[in-house]
């Protein structure tokens, strides 16, 4: 039977680039997103070209994964589309730079909801049809600082924090059901999410971090693919990929 893999926040730099790595790999693709329908059209593209298998299924579909009604109908088409689905990653979410102090209550909800909510309203809908399977595997694209957190990203780092909370958790519940759920904490990827930093400022970080650079998007991809064939004993794990860093 072929692989499948619904993938959130397709059209973004880690999501792009597992999905053409998965693609590479002979999967069966539904390529979600939601800012940029040029960019996830490019991406499907970029998968058809990779993709070894002329009987492959590869898809997007455009929705807002924080509207817990649009995510449970963009899952339900993704996953019936496929047939089934053995991989369910999480790649979509935002980030807020800025003083807590002069954050808005918008500010805060648009980064919970499209960067924690979005996790529990497509892990509802999505989780039913791993467990009719017996088998599954869901992994949530994290941050290191979900694990330290960080100055001026309170929201974001609160969010992230939440994931790696409700990755473990979720691991217990679906582990009789031969499912594993785990998380990937990325540090300083050169992903358009950074690109809001200045040279210098990349520099500095940069300083800071044993490699001595950031990661790039196919080295995080590279590590997606490794655990889609991992054991399903490795559960209920938040694994960082930093360069040493935290």
């Amino acid at each position: 039977m072929k692989k499948t893999a619904v993938i959130t926040g397709a059209s973004g730099g880690i999501g792009g680039a597992a999905a053409i790595q998965l693609a590479k790999e002979g999967y069966s693709l539904a390529l979600l997103g939601n800012r940029s329908k040029e960019k996830l059209q490019k991406v499907k593209q970029a998968c058809m070209d990779a993709q070894p298998n002329s009987d492959a299924v590869i898809f997007s579909l455009c929705g807002d994964l924080s509207n817990a009604k649009e995510a449970g109908q963009l899952i339900q088409k993704a996953v019936e589309s496929l047939g089934h689905v053995d991989l369910f990653l999480h790649c979509a979410g935002i980030s807020h730079i800025g003083l807590l102090t002069d954050m808005s209550d918008e500010e805060w909800t648009n980064v919970i909801n499209s960067d924690l909510s979005s996790v529990f309203y497509c892990c509802r809908k999505v989780v039913p049809y791993m467990i009719s399977k017996k088998k599954g595997r869901i992994l949530m694209i994290s941050s290191v600082w979900g694990n330290v957190g960080a100055s001026c990203e309170v929201a974001y780092s609160a969010a992230k924090g939440g994931i790696n909370l409700f990755t473990k958790a979720l691991a217990k519940e679906l582990a009789p059901s031969n499912i594993a759920v785990n998380a990937l904490a990325c540090g300083m990827i050169d992903t358009p999410m950074n690109a809001c930093f200045s040279k210098d400022e990349i520099c500095e970080i940069c300083e800071e971090i044993p490699a001595g650079r950031m990661g790039s998007v196919e080295e995080v991809a590279q590590t997606i693919s490794l655990l889609s064939k991992a054991p399903i004993y490795l559960t209920g794990q938040i694994l960082t990929i930093d360069g040493g860093w935290c």
